[in-house]
């Protein structure tokens, strides 16, 4: 077993060739290391068919193309700890893989004031199309992960790596970061407790948005599965160039470290979901 380590009227939208883009990356790690990394919002990238989707491309650039900073600092983490982790490649504006497949919001018509144009008109052959060549992929490639390190003997527990925009619609956010979690405490409890000991860090606890969505990655992958499970959102503009992304590896892999030695997160326990109840969402 190993251990870690060192947008007039709409126009018929026409059929898209079968071209060549692989939604997923994956990186290997050790199998029955105890974690797994995920970054559903890794790249702000778009199929040469679905050109910009109508869009300047300084609009994809923006916090509502990708998560910034994301995926250089999972890339960064799974090399350091040597743990495999699964990134998607395409723009969450073409289809949101953090998303169940019947949430309103799996393709965004408008984001943070932008109007998507070739989202606007969307039907449902082309939402199908979609959720057939990226998003199912990507979680086909979480799941068979997940089963093969299962298959080790060893469970993993599960860390999905996000960022969020500084300012929120004229509203300078004050967190540094912040833990999204939903019923299972085992994680996101530890892993804010350890993140609050660096008395200069501000750290959210379902913060700045709420970690419990039905059939989102998290509750699709670990609240189903009973694996231990966190997601953290860092703030954007600390991990906007190589030196925050190496910053925040070095605050988050110790932690991470410390965290796989707990034999209670390398557990199943079912925990459900606030969602199971829509009452306790209130």
């Amino acid at each position: 077993m190993h251990s870690l380590s060192g947008a007039d009227a709409p126009s018929a939208v026409p059929a898209r060739p079968n071209t060549t883009f692989d939604p997923v990356e994956t990186i290997a790690g050790a199998d029955d290391c105890g974690l797994l990394i995920l970054c559903d919002h890794a790249r702000n990238a778009l199929p040469a068919d679905y050109g910009t989707l109508g869009l300047p491309q300084a609009e994809l650039e923006r916090h509502i193309g990708y998560d910034i900073g994301a995926a250089p600092l999972t890339r960064q983490l799974a090399a350091r700890l040597g743990a495999p982790a699964v990134l998607t490649t395409f723009s969450r504006l073409l289809i949101d893989p953090n998303r169940g497949e019947d949430d309103p919001t799996i393709v965004m018509r408008i984001s943070d004031g932008a109007l998507i144009p070739d989202n606007a008109y969307i039907d449902e052959e082309e939402r199908q199309r979609r959720i057939e060549r990226f998003y199912r992929p990507y979680h086909a490639a979480v799941a068979a992960t997940l089963d093969r390190m299962l298959a080790t003997g060893r469970v993993p527990m599960i860390f999905s790596v996000h960022s969020f925009t500084p300012v929120w619609r004229g509203w300078a956010r004050p967190w540094h970061a912040g833990v999204l979690w939903d019923q299972d405490p085992r994680m996101p409890e530890r892993l804010l407790a350890a993140l609050k000991r660096d008395s200069a860090l501000i750290v959210g606890d379902n913060e700045p948005y709420v970690g419990a969505l039905r059939n989102d990655t998290m509750y699709k992958h670990a609240t189903a599965r009973g694996l231990a499970h966190a997601l953290i959102e860092v703030r954007q503009d600390l991990i906007g160039d190589e030196t925050g992304v190496a910053d925040w590896t070095a605050r988050l892999a110790p932690i991470l470290t410390d965290l796989n030695a707990i034999e209670d997160l390398h557990v199943v326990r079912h925990f459900g979901s606030k969602t199971d109840d829509p009452r306790s969402l209130r």
